[in-house]
């Protein structure tokens, strides 16, 4: 039910009234389904069927129909005449492109770290690595690339700078997408790197920091490549997999 506030505490506008909504089904629909494509569960290059979608998620056609549209808006999804819908698959170029503006970002974002950081943020940049490095080792590579993404984001709330935290946010589920299937492979070697650039960064090592930062990107887009390599996986599949895995709900 939607709520109206009818207080008038806004010293500006005391007659503004406040009007709080649950969040639209498309929008839950698409965070899902998003969500669902980061992980895995809607591989890339999957032919993704309204109906079989609708049932997974225990909602109508519809509100699938939308987000699949904004999917494809926003380059998760190809939509293609006479087929459908596909997940997409990233091109090489793709890939390193967006790798390479996360490289710039979180290398400047790792400096002001350094510069800015307190014992606090140091003290919980080091309980992440340990975190993370447990997930990994306990072979819980959704809680490793989670603690991964954590790690990331408090170095980038650290530099103190909101347009580096805006632009890092507005890149990190597709970061998330490309790290999850090289999780593995990178798994002890990338909680090594982060245990590196966390000591940088407690000791106030600006460029040590920000170094540090750069090769781990270029690690984590090499292994990407790699990987990509050795399982062939640069084209979509001719007949890719309609029947989906696990069966998700969102509010209806």
């Amino acid at each position: 039910m939607t709520t109206i506030s009818t207080g008038t505490t806004d010293p500006v506008s005391p007659g503004v009234r406040h009007v709080k909504r649950p969040t639209p089904l498309r929008e839950s629909v698409y965070e899902a389904l998003t969500e669902m494509i980061i992980d895995g569960t809607l591989e890339r290059g999957r032919h993704l069927v309204e109906v079989e979608l609708a049932g997974m998620l225990g909602v109508s056609r519809q509100p699938v129909r939308e987000a699949l549209q904004r999917l494809n808006n926003e380059g998760w999804v190809d939509l293609r005449p006479g087929f459908g819908a596909m997940v997409h698959v990233p091109a090489e170029d793709e890939v390193d492109q967006l790798l390479a503006a996360r490289a710039a970002l979180e290398s400047e974002s790792a400096r002001l770290a350094a510069r800015h950081a307190t014992k606090d943020d140091v003290a919980r940049l080091r309980e992440l690595c340990k975190v993370g490095t447990a997930y990994h080792e306990a072979g819980d590579i959704d809680g490793a690339v989670r603690t991964n993404g954590e790690l990331h984001s408090l170095i980038t709330q650290m530099s103190g700078n909101r347009f580096l935290v805006d632009f890092a946010a507005q890149v990190d589920r597709r970061v998330r997408w490309y790290y999850t299937p090289v999780a593995p492979a990178r798994g002890a070697a990338s909680w090594r790197e982060h245990n590196r650039l966390v000591k940088a960064i407690s000791e106030g090592d600006e460029d040590k920091a920000a170094q540090t930062m750069r090769e781990h990107t270029e690690h984590t887009r090499k292994a990407y490549h790699d990987l990509q390599a050795a399982n062939g996986q640069d084209e979509a599949p001719e007949e890719p997999e309609a029947t989906p895995r696990r069966r998700r709900r969102t509010p209806s």
